[in-house]
């Protein structure tokens, strides 16, 4: 029997609140769950709006969520290169917190041999597969969209090489892990920067319904029953294994305050929850003889800043991956 290293929260948030929050999921069972209807099929560009000489606004219809999603482009410095997905935090970029808002990501990616797509949207889904349509959520196949839809458009558009790795911050971390796992030919790297990587426990199902809960909609409509087969088909602690052969940077912080932070209110206790996550997580990728490269950094506080000098720091683990 394998070692259980999902994390104890050290007493950051007590059972008591954890289960709370797990009681309210499943209260909100009650609204109605309706099947997705069939949606067109096509994924395709609409519109391409400059933003400077090689960035620009990539506007694509989603026939899995029969919607158009925008995609800020950083092209790569010369030639056909490999592409780096970024997603970011719970509220999907559209409230103006996100990679490109708070971070040097243009500067940085300047003269980077590769592509960097920047989805906009996606609050507080998980950035995954709902199985039914919510009414306050609406249709949310973000898994779809990130691994059949938007890749294959991006390969076409820029000739890229259709290498690709992605990552993913706060909400979004445990997400890009998911995403690496349930598409192993799509993505060769995964980062997760300050994030949880959730499991199919009590503690995990809560921790992923607080989320869904925040933005009003029903976990059951996202992978039903909890604890249930897709919510275990979605457990990286579970379907761990999957990653092997990829490269996998997991990063935290101990949630002190420090130089580290800038570009928002610091949130300790949140940064203490991911980094008994993360390194839950490292534990358990060491544990099946796959070490992932994990960054614990002593101070840090769930901001901007230490996300940027993840992100710095992961890259070049990241390039060696993709080829670029």
């Amino acid at each position: 029997m394998r070692k259980d290293h999902r994390p104890e929260y050290n007493g950051i948030v007590t059972a008591g609140k954890l289960f709370a929050v797990l009681a309210c999921a499943i209260a909100a069972s009650v609204v109605l769950v309706q099947p997705a209807a069939a949606a067109p099929t096509g994924a395709r560009v609409v519109a391409e709006v400059p933003i400077d000489d090689r960035i620009s606004r990539v506007d694509v219809y989603s026939p899995a969520m029969d919607r158009v999603i925008s995609n800020r482009v950083i092209r790569a410095a010369g030639g056909s290169a490999p592409t780096l997905y970024l997603l970011t935090g719970a509220g999907g970029g559209e409230d103006g917190i996100s990679w490109w808002d708070d971070t040097d990501i243009r500067e940085f990616f300047a003269d980077k041999h590769v592509n960097v797509v920047l989805p906009t949207g996606g609050a507080f889904s998980l950035y995954t597969d709902w199985i039914a349509d919510d009414p306050i959520a609406g249709r949310n196949r973000w898994q779809t969209y990130l691994t059949r839809e938007l890749p294959g458009v991006v390969d076409a558009r820029f000739g890229a090489t259709g290498r690709n790795a992605i990552g993913g911050v706060s909400m979004s971390a445990g997400s890009a892990i998911d995403l690496a796992i349930q598409a192993s030919d799509v993505y060769s790297a995964v980062a997760s920067y300050s994030g949880c990587p959730w499991s199919s426990d009590a503690r995990g199902i809560a921790m992923a319904s607080a989320v869904v809960l925040r933005g009003g909609g029903n976990p059951m409509n996202m992978w039903g029953t909890p604890g249930g087969a897709v919510w275990r088909s979605h457990d990286p602690f579970l379907q761990a294994s999957a990653l092997s052969g990829k490269t996998v940077f997991l990063s935290a912080a101990s949630g002190i305050p420090g130089g580290i932070d800038r570009g928002g209110i610091p949130s300790p206790i949140i940064e203490s929850i991911a980094s008994s996550c993360t390194g839950a997580f490292a534990a358990r990728l060491t544990e099946l003889g796959m070490p992932p490269i994990y960054v614990n950094r002593p101070v840090g506080s769930h901001t901007w800043g230490q996300f940027q000098t993840d992100l710095h720091d992961s890259w070049p683990h990241l390039a060696r991956a993709i080829g670029a």
